[in-house]
């Protein structure tokens, strides 16, 4: 017996999801998120639900993120956070975001930030699912949360991050030491 088909919003969920699974996996590598909606309602849409939380400082995307059914709450407490656009007025806020502990790991939060890839600061990657190292150019993410970033990530602690450009992604799992000058 064949199984039914994919809705449209299933398939556009799957493929977000695998996209993002990918792109954790392969530290570095570009992924496309599926072309149908923006980028932040797909991964919304693929990973928010009644049992999971997000926050956000963005006033647009705040509807979009509740459509999900998820919990909106406070940044040391969501587990998704999104932040479209990042300055270094956002860093103050993301100094709080769980690291998780060394009972629960799996507690720290998961960031998903807006940035322009191709341009910009050059990063290194190297760590697991790099074969040696993985070159980056990232631009629109400060300085500073790249030292932020490098002081919390002590594996199994520290932030899972994805860089989102348009409908492309970049997975930076918190395993994975970023180089940068």
């Amino acid at each position: 017996m064949t199984p039914p088909p994919y809705t449209r919003a299933e398939a556009e969920a799957r493929e977000t999801f695998l996209a993002l699974m990918w792109a954790l996996s392969y530290p570095g590598r570009v992924y496309q998120l599926p072309a149908h909606k923006p980028n932040f309602e797909l991964i919304a849409g693929s990973l928010l639900d009644l049992e999971t939380s997000y926050f956000t400082v963005d006033a647009k995307l705040q509807p979009v993120l509740a459509q999900t059914s998820a919990q909106a709450l406070p940044v040391d407490r969501a587990a998704y956070h999104f932040f479209p656009a990042i300055g270094e007025e956002h860093l103050a806020a993301l100094g709080e975001a769980c690291i998780g502990t060394r009972l629960y790991p799996d507690e720290a939060a998961t960031l998903f930030i807006g940035c322009a890839l191709g341009s910009g600061l050059p990063l290194t990657l190297r760590g697991p699912g790099i074969n040696g190292a993985q070159a980056l150019q990232v631009s629109g993410v400060p300085k500073p949360f790249w030292h932020m970033r490098q002081a919390v990530c002590r594996f199994p602690l520290g932030w899972d991050v994805y860089l989102v450009d348009g409908q492309q992604i970049v997975g930076l799992p918190r395993s994975v030491q970023v180089e940068f000058k």
